[in-house]
């Protein structure tokens, strides 16, 4: 087991603007990092998933899709030069307790085979707690504790997860690209939902309630994840702005001492 697991601030972002998106399914992604010292994980980026079953209690990775994540992470970790790789997932609890179905628990348990540092990330969102909507965030693993012989018994256990920020305090360029790529996800997902109910339409009057329904979840993308991501971007460019300026005069001060030595020397 892993003594504790590190999320870095701009990650969780983008996995807990992914859990936001919607309130009616479950949705998922894949998590990048590598192994530190003490058997501590450190996560440095989110890997959102297209869903090709929408469920409300349950999600599933396909292997194709843990292929090209794989393939991404090795991307990742040239540009890079780092050991980055597959090391977890996420997905979410909308509605429900943040704790791990039985069902979750298995599908870690299988995750572990292939790398035992493999862990799990479930977020639980839009839970009213005194009319006041709550969100949960677990990190777990899975062990057997049946007896030897005996079939497998599985439980999660808790892992410490600590939030640290990004360095130099922004967003870094692989959660930019994943969070931007999510408004895509989530259309795609839309546009293949309506195709399939279109395909199974059987009058006119359907048809216009499929077509109100696509068009109402298309703008609701809109409005919860484009907006503020859009804000996101806007804050960054302006944050980038004012570090481009501040290494702008520190290079002018820098060339005007340069000069001074220069002209000192000479004399």
């Amino acid at each position: 087991m892993l003594n504790a697991v590190e999320l870095t601030a701009d990650t969780h972002l983008v996995c807990l603007t992914h859990a936001l998106s919607t309130e009616k399914e479950e949705v998922m992604g894949l998590l990048f990092g590598e192994m530190k010292e003490n058997r501590v994980a450190f996560i440095c980026s989110a890997y959102p998933m297209r869903r090709s079953d929408k469920q409300p209690d349950r999600v599933e990775i396909s292997p194709e899709q843990l292929s090209a994540a794989a393939i991404e992470a090795e991307q990742l970790a040239t540009s890079l030069e780092r050991p980055i790789q597959v090391l977890g997932w996420y997905h979410s609890h909308p509605h429900i307790t943040v704790w791990p179905s039985h069902v979750d628990v298995r599908t870690q348990a299988d995750y572990q085979l292939l790398d035992a540092n493999f862990i799990g990330l479930i977020f639980s969102c839009f839970n009213e707690s005194e009319k006041k909507s709550t969100m949960q965030v677990i990190c777990f693993q899975s062990f057997n504790n049946a007896p030897t012989g005996d079939p497998p018994m599985f439980e999660h256990i808790e892992l410490p997860l600590r939030i640290v920020p990004t360095p130099h305090s922004t967003v870094s360029p692989t959660c930019v690209s994943a969070i931007t790529h999510l408004p895509e996800i989530l259309f795609e997902e839309e546009q293949e939902s309506y195709k399939a109910s279109m395909e199974r339409c059987g009058d006119m009057l359907t048809a216009i309630h499929n077509s109100s329904v696509y068009t109402q979840a298309l703008a609701h993308i809109l409005q919860v994840v484009c907006g503020p991501v859009m804000q996101l971007l806007e804050e960054e460019l302006t944050r980038n702005k004012e570090t481009l300026k501040r290494l702008q005069s520190e290079k002018e001060q820098l060339l005007a001492v340069l000069e001074s030595q220069e002209s000192d020397t000479e004399v």
